[in-house]
């Protein structure tokens, strides 16, 4: 039987690794789209991609990320999707169970630096700064309703989805408590499918450790989603083409013109490449990062959501890091993986 922590600790290496592999290439695939992804993974020969992207020396769109690149790894470098798991377990640290938006809300402006947020949650901090009581960050009350912040154009983007993983991995068995946890975060910034596909995630991972399969897991979580919404839809399209190679691209085909981070079409492609690999973690993430869209937030999620299944990581994705993990949030630069893996298994205790 797997314990818990082992889950925790290769749940927290999976979403790591994903998020490093994809970041090379996450602004390459958001401005120049999938044939230039597709011609720079050739062009460095990792197809099929199964270990850390190389860094061919030219090009403009990778190389302020060449520090993510296979042979110049010597941390996982600062990225939101690691900062807001990192919030996450923060704020489930100080509430528990009790937390709520305003919480939310509340931890961003102490600790969340505006430049490191984007689309949706820009949007919703800006009206956090513009509206909110001067005394919100330490006390009191926001001054005006928080639903106000997620009344912005990005507010069904990929955001909300990349925060929610922990909510499900300190919730074992209990998708409940993580859908309603997923929701409290997720709301200060999105509606409808942005919550959709952050409530699949949480959702997901606290069913992984009481299922048979993946795809067990996938087919419960369902139930959590609305069934005329287009993040249902995703997970069913992503679902019927698990083990299809081509899967990728009838994704990319179904969603012409969409937003690459937008959140149904980035949803759809997690499903497909997580349930196409339950026991390859390299083609799992590496497929998942190699189909585009939004590269480093699909490696991190379907890397998180297949370690909680508490299967290893593999030891070539996990030795160039070394257990560091860089952040940019106030007062913390550097953590520790041993770390955040106790502080997670502290938090889900305290909630059984």
């Amino acid at each position: 039987m797997i314990d818990a922590r082992a889950r925790i600790r290769s749940a927290w290496e999976g979403r790591i690794s994903g998020c490093m592999l994809g970041k090379p290439i996450e602004v390459l695939s958001m401005r120049k789209g999938q044939d230039a992804v597709d011609a720079y993974l050739r062009g460095v020969e990792a197809l099929p991609l199964r270990d850390y992207i190389p860094y061919d020396g030219r090009d403009p769109w990778v190389e302020p990320l060449a520090a993510c690149c296979r042979g110049r790894i010597v941390r996982s470098e600062p990225d939101d999707d690691i900062q807001y798991t990192v919030l996450a377990l923060m704020m489930l640290e100080r509430w528990g169970a009790a937390l709520t938006t305003r919480d939310v809300a509340r931890t961003w402006l102490q600790h969340l630096p505006v430049a490191a947020t984007y689309t949706a949650e820009r949007a919703a901090y800006r009206i956090l700064l513009e509206k909110g009581d001067e005394r919100f960050p330490d006390r009191g009350e926001p001054g005006f309703d928080l639903a106000a912040c997620a009344d912005n154009p990005y507010n069904d983007w990929i955001g909300a989805q990349i925060r929610a993983d922990v909510y499900g991995w300190v919730a074992p068995g209990r998708p409940h408590l993580a859908a309603r946890l997923a929701t409290a975060d997720a709301q200060l910034s999105h509606r409808g499918d942005g919550i959709g596909g952050a409530v699949f995630v949480a959702v997901t991972g606290a069913l992984i450790p009481v299922t048979s399969s993946l795809d067990e897991a996938v087919g419960g979580a369902l139930g959590f989603i609305e069934r005329d919404s287009a993040a249902f839809v995703a997970i069913m399209l992503g679902r019927s083409l698990a083990g299809d190679a081509d899967g990728a691209a009838k994704i990319r085909a179904a969603y012409p013109g969409m937003s690459p981070v937008h959140t149904v079409n980035n949803l759809a492609l997690v499903v497909w490449a997580l349930l196409s690999h339950p026991d390859d973690f390299d083609a799992a993430i590496g497929d998942a990062v190699a189909a585009g869209l939004d590269t480093d937030c699909n490696g991190a999620t379907v890397g998180g959501l297949w370690g909680v299944q508490g299967k290893p990581v593999p030891a070539h994705w996990l030795a160039p890091w070394r257990g560091r993990v860089a952040v940019n949030l106030a007062g913390q630069s550097e953590l520790a993986l041993e770390d955040l893996v106790e502080r997670t298994f502290a938090v889900q205790a305290a909630l059984a």
